[in-house]
């Protein structure tokens, strides 16, 4: 929500896994004053993803893709993370791919996290591939059954993406970029601080600009990400942390 409030003026496609929450949504930024529509679409599901294209096609040329749906480890379960955060982002590069045209971007979430997570051969071909098989086995093997490491490897691999994808991307004129928030006072975020409030805490006081960050922190650079400010952008990765990640990894 915080993305769409930053393109008033624009033309709006709202999607998310429900339904119920599409029109919620749909419901509120249109009282403000927003040109939007929308669907549900899972984004692991290719026919999903593909009426979702379809619909973006039928209202005009792709301007940008903001690709912010993700799942933490919260969930406990290292195939919805992988699928969720990793196959589903590729799903979405592929399909969106046949629309985008000069100019158009796309703006992939990964995390903080991802920079935790070294570059090794045995693993980054399977991020790379996501879909391929024995890809998600393979990558099982280095997270020691934590659906916490297993997010941090899935964001990684979203950068990976980025990287692979950016050439044929660049031959249609459009960009890949990626965007690696830190502790954001988001739903999600908020519900991380609770569930481990001390490790939170430890990270705010780590941070070297003292805070959490706030959803607009994080809609400033997608927004310059998006404008012709950033027109020779790609193939790259921003942190949006506060600094924090690099204590992060020294803390070990």
């Amino acid at each position: 929500m915080a993305c769409a409030r930053a393109f008033k003026g624009e033309e709006l496609v709202i999607t998310d896994y429900s339904q119920e929450i599409v029109d919620k949504a749909l419901d509120t930024l249109k009282k403000e004053g927003f040109n939007a529509s929308g669907i549900a679409c899972d984004i692991t599901n290719k026919k999903d993803v593909e009426n979702l294209k379809n619909y973006v096609a039928e209202r005009g040329s792709l301007g940008a893709l903001i690709h912010t749906a993700g799942v933490s480890g919260t969930v406990q379960d290292l195939k919805k993370v992988y699928t969720i955060d990793l196959v589903g982002t590729e799903i979405l590069i592929d399909a969106f791919y046949k629309i985008a045209i000069d100019d158009s971007v796309a703006v992939l979430f990964s995390s903080m996290m991802a920079h935790a997570v070294p570059a090794n051969a045995k693993y980054d071909n399977a991020l790379e591939n996501p879909s391929a098989s024995g890809s998600f086995e393979t990558v099982s093997q280095f997270v020691g059954g934590s659906s916490d490491n297993m997010y941090n490897f899935a964001k990684r691999g979203v950068q990976l993406l980025s990287i692979k994808h950016a050439d044929a991307w660049g031959a249609k004129g459009a960009r890949i970029v990626t965007i690696s928030p830190g502790v954001i006072e988001t739903p999600m975020g908020l519900k991380a601080a609770e569930e481990h409030p001390e490790r939170m805490e430890l990270i705010k006081k780590a941070t070297p600009l003292g805070r959490y960050g706030s959803p607009q922190d994080v809609v400033g650079v997608v927004k310059f990400l998006v404008s012709d400010a950033a027109r020779f952008i790609t193939a790259t990765d921003i942190l949006v942390d506060g600094g924090v990640i690099h204590n992060i990894k020294n803390m070990g």
